[in-house]
């Protein structure tokens, strides 16, 4: 793939350093984490994804990172512009993904969870070195709306920080990216499938105004909690958590 002039798709308002810095973030988040983990026993966590433990998290991770690459060679002509070309609803679309992604989990070669992660942060960072030169060029389309390579780079930037909080969960713990702005920013330029668009205030957008209820006002409930950290309702990432199906209470 060679380069060509920026033009209007979902991921050309995209600029490559503050989403790269997100996606390096990503990284080096869950590079920290797989060192926190320490006897085989916590690998076997549950993690918000009700169908995976930690060590499944950290397949995938290994599986997904490679699974880009690939896209990256073929595009726009990948097996995964075939599957969002198909024009498929986002129901039909994530239960094929699902299926995927369990039959790349089931066919990963026998290795511990923490050689996985570091399976994956090499592919990670390989992956992140070859953007800049492709950065506007077409990666896949969905019913109409072109993507490009800008716009995957932020939904894979948006992937590793939803993993991290996975597996920081896991461990009792939070993650939180740097720059949470961005990260909600990728992910809403690369899931064209997928928006975030989700019930709450949207970073950007005021809240609408209600008149005043009639009696005594409700005690106010906190529309986020996590352990060790109370989230604003403005605040960008538990809109990404909530979009991306997890929950930030």
């Amino acid at each position: 793939m060679e380069r060509t002039d920026p033009w209007g798709p979902p991921g050309s308002a995209l600029q490559p350093d503050p989403v790269l810095r997100a996606f390096e973030d990503g990284v080096a988040a869950i590079g920290r984490l797989a060192a926190a983990f320490g006897i085989a026993e916590e690998w076997a966590a549950r993690t918000p994804c009700p169908e995976w433990r930690a060590r499944d998290v950290a397949g995938h991770l290994r599986c997904i990172a490679d699974d880009y690459h690939e896209y990256l060679d073929d595009a726009p002509a990948s097996r995964y512009a075939r599957l969002l070309g198909s024009g498929s609803d986002p129901q039909a679309l994530a239960r094929k993904q699902a299926r995927q992604n369990a039959a790349e989990l089931a066919a990963l070669p026998d290795a511990t969870p923490h050689e996985h992660l570091a399976a994956f942060m090499l592919s990670a960072r390989a992956y992140a070195r070859r953007l800049p030169s492709v950065w506007d060029l077409p990666h896949h389309q969905y019913r109409g709306t072109i993507v490009t390579v800008a716009a995957m780079a932020g939904a894979a930037t948006a992937e590793w920080h939803l993993h991290a909080w996975d597996l920081a969960r896991s461990l009792g713990a939070d993650h939180r990216p740097a720059d949470p702005e961005a990260v909600l920013a990728g992910w809403r330029a690369g899931m064209a499938h997928h928006p975030a668009t989700i019930p709450g205030t949207v970073p950007g957008r005021p809240a609408p105004r209600r008149p005043p209820a009639a009696g005594p006002a409700p005690a106010p409930v906190p529309s986020y909690a996590v352990p060790r950290r109370a989230y604003r309702t403005d605040d960008p990432w538990p809109v990404l958590l909530r979009a991306s199906g997890r929950r930030p209470g």
